[in-house]
């Protein structure tokens, strides 16, 4: 088996997505695919070797890409336009069957169709202020929608014609400002990054209802850092604020990183074999402003982006500590990235 991987990366300020080669710790550079205007979200079907990227626009919409393994080109197979408005982040349910959005700007969320890599019209919208990510269960029966806005982690059953019917909604605290987040392997846990406080919260899963329960909360910030609570719709540079951003997994569900925005830091949080969290004490400065960076499968590099950069860097993982091996060319406005292993 190889031992490579593609990494991509999209580069909202220069609307493309750069396709790197991982081999042996170092980043090669195979193609950039431009005219996706501001995409800043991609979702990957490994199995067919689609990537469906949202893009903005008049209108925005979903494009459908081809990829080619060997040259890390891209090519455009089809566009389903998006009416409500630009979507800030994409994932894929149903072994590639759905897609699930969530858009920020129109703060709505939908499910929608694939059929031979062509997304169809949305089946169910739902509307949540901001809406920032969305995932579904691995059975692909609910879908995880997470409300910056509203904050709460909005929980909706998936019917066999992805019609989406309300489960729950979980608050999270006042103005914490969910973001981002995952699910454990077991399905039984969910983490959520939130932008304002700085935190990752914890909840309990039940994988039968899809219920959600806020267990407990840890840190994932630099408290030296001096920062202050964000604010909604207020600038957190000049306020000097907190501003969290993306959440991964390391490898064996044994730490779980974050990285905030304002100080540019990337910071491991410990997880015990119950799923408790402990505070991150650690913290690797990395690419500024950085909203985007992904770990590798296997745990051993994670690939940092940032908005206000036009590298990414590469960094091998030693438990909660980085090693950086490299900065490598990618693009402007760089702000979301994604593993691929061949």
């Amino acid at each position: 088996m190889s031992n490579a991987s593609l990494v991509l990366v999209a580069n909202a300020g220069d609307s493309s997505i750069s396709t790197f080669r991982l081999e042996d710790g170092a980043l090669e550079r195979l193609a950039v695919t431009e005219g996706l205007q501001g995409t800043g979200t991609f979702a990957i079907d490994a199995a067919r070797g689609l990537v469906y990227a949202g893009v903005k626009g008049s209108p925005a919409a979903v494009v459908t890409l081809e990829l080619d393994r060997a040259t890390g080109a891209l090519t455009e197979r089809s566009r389903t336009d998006l009416p409500g408005g630009s979507v800030a982040y994409l994932a894929l349910t149903r072994d590639g069957g759905a897609l699930l959005g969530a858009s920020y700007g129109g703060s709505y969320g939908f499910s929608a169709p694939i059929v031979e890599g062509v997304v169809g019209e949305a089946v169910s919208t739902v509307e949540h202020k901001y809406l920032h990510s969305v995932l579904a269960s691995a059975d692909g029966r609910f879908a995880h929608f997470v409300s910056l806005g509203d904050d709460v982690v909005a929980t909706y059953a998936i019917g066999d014609e992805l019609a989406l019917t309300h489960v729950q909604s979980a608050a999270v605290p006042a103005g914490s400002a969910p973001r981002h987040l995952v699910l454990n392997a077991a399905q039984d846990s969910l983490y959520v990054i939130t932008e304002y406080s700085g935190e990752v919260l914890r909840f309990d899963r039940d994988t039968a209802s899809g219920e959600l329960t806020l267990r407990a909360a840890a840190g994932a910030i630099d408290l030296t850092a001096g920062l202050v609570r964000g604010q909604i719709d207020a600038d957190p540079v000049a306020l000097g604020a907190v501003w969290g951003a993306d959440l991964h997994w390391g490898a064996d569900e044994r730490v779980l990183w974050a990285s905030e925005r304002s100080r540019s830091t990337l910071g491991a949080l410990l997880v015990d074999e119950r799923g408790r969290l402990t505070a991150a004490e650690d913290f690797t400065e990395t690419e500024p402003q950085p909203r985007g960076f992904a770990t590798s499968t296997d745990g051993r590099y994670l690939v940092a982006a940032g908005e206000r950069s036009t590298t990414v860097s590469l960094y091998a993982v030693d438990g909660e500590r980085l090693e950086l091996l490299q900065q490598a060319e990618t693009g402007a406005g760089a702000n979301w990235v994604r593993f691929l292993e061949l």
